[in-house]
């Protein structure tokens, strides 16, 4: 086949911030310079970029839209012997559009405006947007391409693109397309699948960052027309990635077959063809460890925060993030605080300090001994003639909560909580206790997930951090004497699978048993589960890393009386 002049493509994988316009802005066109700098032809950035992603009832204001529209116009004015496509919010007629712009000659030449808006799992983009209806070939002077948006092109068959896409040279996808565990694949077949179909290279741009519960993963990618991997940007991190990208000698569409933009502008001669920089793939572990430490940096910074403290128990979870914000954040800038009681183990309050000794970070220990037992004396007169039960243990984790939220108060630190997913789930954790925080870090972590997490970052350091009593240890609450994780749950191997096939996989109670081969554990953990719904409202915002985290994705009432456990017996 015979192939045209190579056009240069630079993919700026940004990280933006919800609401910060002129930051936003400012970015962008210093990206756009860059990218006129290094000769390019276009420059791309990510969905809803000048926005940040996603801006939520931001929308709903009219003064927040009609200013990214203005800011629009401001980078436009920069857009001069390049073409630049960014995301923004649109609007005309009475209506709101998640639309992508494409700039030239410093003015706005066409404007797409997204068509497929996703309602489902972490998306409401129905609640602010109406949908786009065209779309058009832009052609410029010897070459021509198609843009679209995020879900776009992860619908199967769309009868709009079919005449476009046969006939561009190659496809532009903006997206905001949120991560968790095997995203990555899936977004990889989907654009690789695309590529085939049309026999049209990829161009796939995607945002990088930290928004609140969503991490945006960024590996941004290009794809040929064979469906093959010719570049791909950094995973978590963000890039600037420039390519040379060799197209198809298709035919250029003509205007009577279907509609076209015509843009004024000539292809740049580059003489010296780019090769496209290796990237390091992660493996599950890393990948998700990256995300996280992501997410704890965007959302301290971005929340105007400078430093953080957490619980330090001596346990595998907080042990997990102390190391988690010492690596977003630097160890200067996380306190550790050991607050032992009477039925802490002297092996835990060792390894409280010994992993703060080991990571570098400040530490400080604060026996809650006197304050519980005046507590309980308080208490003593109206709790006459009852035995000591949940209620005393559950008092020593709020005397904790307490004394963290003193802290944050008072130094300004962000409180991390130290909550993982199979806990959460099932409500083994206390209300304004250990659920304590202003962000859950491993809030979405199953507990056998937070032990490979810690083994990989022990392992990737030149010493340990976490002691080795502390992965052997039988996980425990530490809230009376001889306690264990076990007296109460599952072992957690069991736990996590019955989670995973009932939050994750959305399967029955009767489903689950056949799998599980123990109906009584199933019942008492799905039970659990329908009853902590009010638990879990009421928990910090945290970290999605599953394809169905607690709030984001998965929205179950309160006051419900419907159970699977229960509900099995109306099937007989």
């Amino acid at each position: 086949m015979d192939y045209m002049k190579n056009v240069r493509v630079a993919i700026a994988q940004i990280n933006t911030r919800v609401g910060d316009l002129k930051g936003n802005t400012d970015k962008i066109i210093f990206y756009i310079n860059e990218a006129i700098n290094k000769n390019t032809d276009l420059v791309i950035f990510p969905e809803l970029a000048v926005t940040g992603y996603p801006p939520e009832d931001l929308l709903l204001k009219p003064h927040f839209v009609e200013q990214n529209i203005k800011c629009l116009h401001r980078i436009a004015s920069t857009a001069k012997d390049i073409i630049a496509i960014t995301g923004f919010a649109d609007y005309k007629k009475g209506h709101t559009y998640n639309s992508a712009a494409v700039l030239s000659n410093k003015k706005i030449a066409y404007v797409y405006n997204k068509i497929n808006l996703p309602n489902y799992g972490v998306f409401d983009e129905k609640r602010y947007f109406k949908p786009g209806s065209t779309n058009r070939l832009v052609k410029a002077k010897g070459f021509s391409f198609a843009v679209n948006i995020c879900e776009d092109i992860w619908v199967s068959e769309d009868p709009l693109e079919k005449d476009i896409f046969n006939q561009a040279q190659f496809l532009i996808n903006i997206s905001a397309s949120p991560y968790y565990l095997g995203k990555v694949k899936e977004r990889e077949n989907i654009l690789t699948s695309k590529a085939k179909k049309y026999r049209t290279p990829v161009v796939y741009c995607n945002l990088i960052g930290g928004q609140d519960e969503l991490i945006f993963d960024g590996r941004s990618a290009v794809f040929d027309e064979n469906g093959g991997p010719v570049a791909c940007a950094r995973a978590f991190e963000e890039d600037f990635l420039v390519i040379d990208l060799q197209l198809s000698g298709k035919n250029i569409a003509r205007k009577d077959r279907i509609p076209v933009i015509n843009l004024d502008y000539k292809l740049k001669d580059n003489s010296d063809v780019l090769k496209p920089p290796g990237v390091k793939k992660l493996d599950k572990i890393e990948e998700v460890y990256s995300a996280l430490t992501l997410g704890v940096r965007d959302y301290v910074i971005k929340n105007k925060f400078t430093k953080v403290m957490l619980g330090l128990s001596g346990g595998i979870d907080s042990a997990l993030v102390a190391c988690i914000a010492v690596d977003a954040m630097g160890k200067a800038n996380v306190l550790a605080v050991s607050m032992p009681s009477a039925y802490s183990s002297k092996g835990t309050q060792d390894d409280a300090e010994k992993i703060s000794r080991n990571l570098g970070i400040r530490f400080s220990k604060m026996h809650i001994g006197g304050i519980f037992d005046s507590y309980k004396a308080t208490l003593e007169s109206h709790f006459s003639g009852m035995d000591p039960d949940i209620t005393e243990e559950n008092l020593q984790t709020r005397i904790r909560g307490n004394l963290l939220m003193a802290f944050s108060n008072k130094f300004g630190y962000l409180v991390l909580n130290t909550g993982n997913k199979s806990e959460t789930s099932v409500g083994y954790c206390t209300l304004y206790g250990d659920m304590a925080g202003g962000f859950a870090v491993i809030k979405d972590v199953p507990k056998n997930l937070v032990y490979e997490l810690a083994r990989y970052r022990n392992k990737r350091g030149d010493r340990e951090i976490i002691p080795e009593s502390v992965f052997t240890r039988a996980p425990s609450a530490e809230l009376k004497h001889d306690q264990k994780d076990q007296d109460t749950l599952p072992p957690y191997e069991l736990l996590d699978e019955i989670i995973d096939l009932y939050i994750e996989k959305d399967m029955s109670f009767r489903d689950i048993v056949k799998k599980i081969k123990n109906k009584d554990i199933v019942k008492k953990v799905l039970r659990m589960i329908d009853i902590n719904e009010y638990k879990r409202r009421q928990s910090p915002p945290g970290i999605k890393i599953t394809p169905r985290a607690f709030g984001r994705d998965r929205r179950m009432p309160i006051t419900n009386k419907y159970t699977e456990a229960v509900y099995e017996e109306y099937d007989k």
